[in-house]
């Protein structure tokens, strides 16, 4: 009976292990925490007063604080009276600005749960058809020639919002009627549905004729048309899915660890996997309806956290919405201001930028197995069907 005390008292293996890396991690946390509180107002502060006309950043901070102060009616003290440059700043760039942040945020938090809900290190916001979807749909509205006002104020982002979740829930609907909204059921059913889609959208693009640049420059994503109404158009939807995400941080935890673990620990997996695909797709079809398909932020940014701050997702989830935000801001910047005055479009960045970054991670697969649930055979992810990277 002693004895029996005795191995219950002491601690496992992987216990010892799981309290030696919470060290650095708990350090690495409070870093990220107070650096992205510095850079990301930073940035936004820096993005907004480079462009064609250059404007300092202080008189950035003025114009903000004048336009606030305006909206509630008061009179800020101290500050002169609205320069012509306000309205460079106020409509123009910083609508601009926020809507990348917002995005960047929005697949930063969807590719982190899909990835969890998938167990798969390579699982994106897009996995399910959404991209495909969206631009089928925007490709669509722009050959029909449609110009009602609706998300956004134009037919193309609202059709590639419903293009987004309708592929999305056709996927969904064929796994479950397959196989029980199983993990690799939702996976064969989103490349079914995303190749089915991108063959339509082949097919659009061969009759486009005269609109094919625009599609294509839609393909390519960016934020140039960005205004506050298309911020308020997809900031409600935003909300709601980041809110069902955050909301499940602890079946996150508890699924990257696979089904039976979960259930066993009272989280039903199928509910849990059902709500938080829904909150994940309706924060990549927000993103997508007004920037168009930005790839490798839903990909990179949730590794990079993961690698800083370890896998628990009460802390991994807010470290990943501010660290995409801050990384869309930059790619936005760089977009806009390196080949000025032509302006690339954001998703190229990105591609540019991430690809080699993402493979210099793979690379370091000594400490890719750390990053919880993605570490091959012996890593939460249970190394099996859906489990991770593995060895090759």
């Amino acid at each position: 009976m002693r004895q029996e005390t005795q191995q219950r008292r002491q601690p496992s293996t992987s216990e010892h292990e799981h309290a030696a890396a919470q060290g650095p991690f708990a350090r690495n946390r409070r870093l990220l925490a107070a650096a992205l509180l510095i850079l990301l107002p930073s940035a936004v502060v820096l993005a907004v007063s480079v462009g064609a006309v250059r404007i300092p950043p202080r008189e950035v901070v003025a114009a903000v604080v004048r336009g606030l102060s305006g909206l509630v009616g008061a009179t800020p003290v101290g500050l002169p009276e609205p320069p012509v440059q306000d309205a460079i700043i106020l409509q123009l760039r910083l609508p601009r600005v926020l809507l990348a942040a917002l995005c960047g945020a929005a697949l930063s938090l969807a590719g982190v749960a899909f990835q969890a809900v998938f167990r798969n290190p390579l699982a994106d916001p897009y996995m399910l058809g959404a991209s495909s979807g969206a631009a089928l749909g925007a490709a669509a509205a722009v050959l029909a020639g449609l110009t009602f006002g609706t998300l956004g104020g134009a037919a193309v982002p609202a059709c590639a919002f419903v293009g987004a979740l309708t592929a999305v829930a056709l996927a969904y609907g064929l796994a479950r009627r397959a196989s029980g909204t199983s993990t690799l059921g939702l996976l064969l059913a989103g490349v079914v549905v995303g190749s089915w889609a991108a063959s339509a959208l082949s097919l659009l693009i061969y009759f486009s004729g005269r609109f094919l640049a625009q599609i294509v420059f839609w393909l390519m994503g960016g934020f140039g048309a960005a205004t506050w109404r298309s911020i308020g158009a997809a900031l409600p939807y935003m909300t709601v899915g980041g809110a069902v995400v955050f909301g499940r941080a602890r079946d996150l935890n508890l699924l990257v660890m696979g089904d039976e673990t979960a259930m066993g620990l009272g989280v039903d997996a199928e509910r849990s996997r059902r709500w938080l695909v829904a909150g994940a797709s309706l924060l990549t079809a927000a993103a997508v309806a007004v920037s168009g398909p930005i790839g490798f932020v839903g990909l990179l940014v949730p590794h990079l956290v993961r690698f800083l701050v370890g896998a628990d997702h009460w802390h991994l989830l807010p470290a990943a919405a501010g660290a995409g935000a801050l990384l869309m801001v930059l790619a936005d910047t760089v977009a806009r201001t390196v080949l000025a005055p032509t302006e690339l479009p954001v998703g190229i960045v990105t591609a540019l930028c991430g690809g080699p970054f993402f493979l210099w991670l793979l690379t370091r697969r000594a400490r890719f197995r750390s990053f919880g649930g993605f570490g091959g055979a012996g890593g939460a992810g249970g190394g099996g069907d859906a489990g991770g990277m593995g060895d090759d």
